[in-house]
């Protein structure tokens, strides 16, 4: 059904009845003399052309209170329960709402059965009352009583007449809820609901009013199925599944979600249903909020109600997978790898880093790997597909104690190999002659002693590229030109002296691409000479010697981050 329109005052009178439950309350009586129940708890169906609408309502069971508020409640309560008489429905001038509902009325524990009955209800300031019929004279069977606790709430309108606001140039919150609403009627015949699903979930992400639009509407589609277990349905319990690692509803309707899932798992023990309702509420008690939607990959797992393998990559070669869930934080699976790893006793901090080939960043012990890994499947698509992937790499985070470090120990080694890391990306402030030793040992490191025969890397795995760029003539500054002067400028860029200007640059990236290959070639001879002095140096004794140089630097211990200098206007 469409966003709220009767929706809104029934969840509002909801949690209005809730907070009365807590002081005093009445067990309801069913009308034709039943046994009084233990908890008349039901459910409220809007019928009309648009299909039911469903809300949870809890009748308050009796309860004692010796505070004087509960007494005055309590005494406002029967005054307005005597004000109301069994009088004809149509003599009420004080409705606001009227219409046909139907209740589920739930049996006690030795009669677990639940029956939906038709009745009239009447919304009014003070009470939600119900009626055999609307027919003039027919009987009041029950009310709910809205005291001073409670309020009647309308949905601004105006809200959902204005244009949403988001990225993606929506409409109004309106009709953005009616276009999820034919979304959801798309899913039940879709063969691959994957990217739909994800579609839903982002629009939930982006206009967030409509969350318990969805769930309620997900709610409906799964109660009392054309085909309970089919297809179709499972396809809503899976998006609903996806909803619970994403977003949590407001309290009323995450009240009536949890009763939808208990009432489906006693009704279809043993099934894929009841399934997906237990991992449902095992997820809405871990669901925090997501800062992105779910995955591709993450959805196919969810839709299995199954874990997601994560990849963490160690400095160097190594890579540890590690089964992780919407719900895991960076923190639990550092942990993870550092009990796995035997650093346990290691005085050192260690975490887990984003990594891509031109910067590294620490990822927060609180952030969700889920959305970390979301965010690596976005810039998947819009990176070119040279650019190496982006990755999750476990690394120091805080160099406590390293004189202590054992040599032949792992932690060494992933020491040593973060310290050639910092190397390669400028983070080590030395000289050239230096960073050309560093690289020797490197060599060394890897080959033992030098070798015509010995695998090469390639000059930027073993030298900065930021130092050989360096050394090339800085560009010319390009100096302001006058409106005039740029609109000739532009006039000429398509004739002749365009075609001139493009071919000297080519000739200038080409002058400058043989210069930066001399340089180059000049280092790595530099390099191998250097190479050749260290011939029976062992492995252990050369990374000793390189993290030794690089600890030269008054900096090393500190945790760097890449920052991005961008100017700002005043005011802006």
């Amino acid at each position: 059904m469409p966003f709220p329109g009767g929706l809104w005052w029934l969840l509002c009178c909801r949690q209005g009845f809730t907070l009365l439950r807590r002081d005093y309350g009445e067990a309801d009586r069913e009308a034709d003399g039943e046994a009084e129940e233990e908890e008349a708890s039901f459910e409220l169906r809007a019928q009309g052309d648009q299909g039911s609408l469903e809300v949870s309502l809890s009748q308050p069971t009796r309860s004692s209170s010796g505070s004087e508020r509960s007494l005055l409640v309590a005494e406002e309560m029967r005054s307005l329960i005597a004000e109301k008489g069994p009088g004809p429905v149509e003599d009420d001038s004080d409705a606001l709402v009227k219409g046909w509902l139907q209740r589920e009325v739930r049996g006690g524990v030795k009669t677990p059965w639940i029956r939906p009955r038709r009745y009239w209800f009447v919304l009014t300031p003070d009470s939600l009352d119900y009626y055999s019929s609307n027919e003039k004279g027919a009987r009041r069977l029950g009310s709910l009583v809205l005291t001073s606790l409670c309020a009647v709430l309308w949905p601004d309108k105006q809200t959902y007449k204005d244009t949403a606001p988001g990225p993606r140039g929506y409409s109004t919150l309106r009709d953005e809820a009616v276009k999820l609403f034919n979304s959801l009627q798309q899913l039940e015949s879709e063969q691959d609901p994957v990217p739909l699903m994800q579609g839903v979930l982002q629009t939930c992400l982006d206009l967030p009013p409509l969350v318990d639009e969805i769930y309620c509407q997900l709610v409906k589609q799964t109660t009392e199925p054309p085909a309970p277990g089919g297809q179709g349905d499972l396809h809503y319990w899976q998006l609903l599944t996806c909803m619970s690692c994403t977003f949590l509803p407001s309290p009323p309707v995450l009240r009536f979600l949890r009763f939808h899932l208990d009432r489906t798992e006693s009704r279809f023990p043993a099934s894929e249903m009841a399934k997906y309702a237990s991992f449902i509420r095992e997820a809405l008690g871990k669901t925090k909020g997501r800062q992105c939607v779910p995955s591709l990959e993450e959805i196919l797992v969810l839709m299995r109600r199954q874990e997601m393998i994560c990849t963490v990559h160690c400095p160097g070669a190594a890579a540890c997978r590690v089964a992780i869930s919407s719900h895991t934080t960076a923190e639990e699976v550092a942990q993870e790898l550092v009990s796995r790893l035997g650093l346990s006793q290691s005085p050192n901090l260690f975490a887990l880093y984003e990594q891509s080939r031109r910067r590294e960043q620490p990822v927060g012990n609180t952030t969700l790997l889920a959305d970390v890994l979301t965010r690596f499947e976005n810039l998947a698509g819009e990176q070119r597909e040279q650019d190496p992937p982006c990755r999750l790499c476990f690394k120091h985070y805080g160099f406590l104690d390293t004189d202590n470090v054992p040599r032949d120990s792992l932690e060494f080694a992933l020491l040593f190999e973060q310290a050639h890391e910092m190397v390669l990306r400028g983070y080590v402030p030395t000289s050239e002659e230096t960073l050309q030793t560093l690289a020797a040992l490197r060599l060394q490191s890897l080959n033992s002693d030098f070798s015509t025969h010995a695998p090469c890397p390639r000059l930027e795995e073993l030298f900065p590229p930021r130092a050989l760029h360096a050394r090339l003539p800085p560009p010319r500054p390009r100096t302001a030109k006058c409106r005039g002067a740029r609109l000739r400028a532009g006039l000429l860029a398509g004739g002749l002296w365009g075609q001139a200007l493009a071919k000297q640059r080519a000739e200038r990236d080409q002058r400058l691409r043989g210069r930066l290959r001399e340089e180059g070639a000049s280092t790595v001879a530099a390099i191998v000479e250097k190479w050749k002095l260290l011939q029976g140096m062992g492995r252990p004794e050369a990374m000793a010697a390189y993290v030794a140089l690089v600890r030269e630097w008054p900096g090393f211990g500190s945790t760097l981050f890449d920052v991005d200098l961008r100017a700002v206007r005043p005011g802006g």
